[in-house]
């Protein structure tokens, strides 16, 4: 119930009066029966903005730091994520991709609508990032099409850090369903699931035109904090004139 009141009365209307998204592709959302949508991930923003112009519901993986925050801003942060709809995954685990992929199962055994980022996290530079493979063995396993989705112009209203989104032009564009059919009860096997994935990521890209990174977007960031703690070590170390 809550959701429908976002979507339609609070939050989905101020997104659109504030953001006015160009929506391209929508017809290609299957209007009934199980699906994933698979999307690049550059915003905080990503979460509101894709719900807000469906005309299906969505259920989103979110991170299970949303729904653990201390204080009354933690609760209320967790209050509105299951009103939403959104599911948490601890990602932190060995075991939290086979979590993940649990809860999306679940999600398309309902015949409903399943959205994903592959890449794992949010893209700190705007750049599309390698794809994990999650979504590839939700898709073979559901027996699902998997519609990418590109968003443009997220990583410029609301870049990482940034709170308050400024305004600026988006653009929301859906790509034809991509049909894995040919590939079922493969689900197991790597080489597939990385093709899988890879096929997925690439329509993405064509959606988007970002520039492609094959490397986790995880990765990226981990390596770059430790070059900054590096640095900071070192420059602890010279000695001041």
């Amino acid at each position: 119930m809550f959701y429908y009141l976002l979507k339609y009365v609070l939050l989905g209307p101020l997104l659109r009066l504030v953001f006015r998204p160009r929506i391209e592709g929508l017809a290609h959302v299957p209007s009934s029966g199980a699906a994933i949508v698979a999307g690049n991930h550059l915003s905080f923003s990503d979460h509101f903005l894709m719900p807000a112009v469906l005309k299906r519901r969505i259920t989103f993986l979110a991170k299970a730091e949303y729904f653990t925050g201390p204080g009354l801003k933690g609760r209320l942060t967790a209050f509105f994520f299951h009103s939403a709809g959104q599911i948490p995954v601890d990602r932190s685990g060995k075991d939290a991709g086979q979590a993940a992929i649990r809860e999306g199962l679940g999600v398309l055994s309902k015949g409903e609508l399943l959205g994903i980022y592959p890449e794992g996290t949010r893209s700190h530079d705007g750049r599309l990032y390698k794809g994990k493979v999650g979504v590839a063995v939700m898709a073979l396993k559901a027996g699902v099409p998997v519609v990418p989705c590109a968003m443009i112009g997220t990583f410029e209203a609301q870049p990482p850090g940034r709170k308050i989104p400024r305004i600026h032009p988006v653009v929301i564009r859906f790509g034809e369903p991509l049909d894995f059919s040919r590939y079922q009860g493969m689900e197991n096997e790597k080489a597939v699931l990385r093709a899988v994935t890879d096929e997925i990521m690439y329509a993405i890209l064509s959606l988007s035109e970002q520039e492609y990174v094959d490397r986790y977007a995880a990765d990226v960031k981990a390596a770059e904090a430790e070059r900054k703690a590096e640095e900071k070590r070192r420059a602890s170390r010279t000695p001041s004139r």
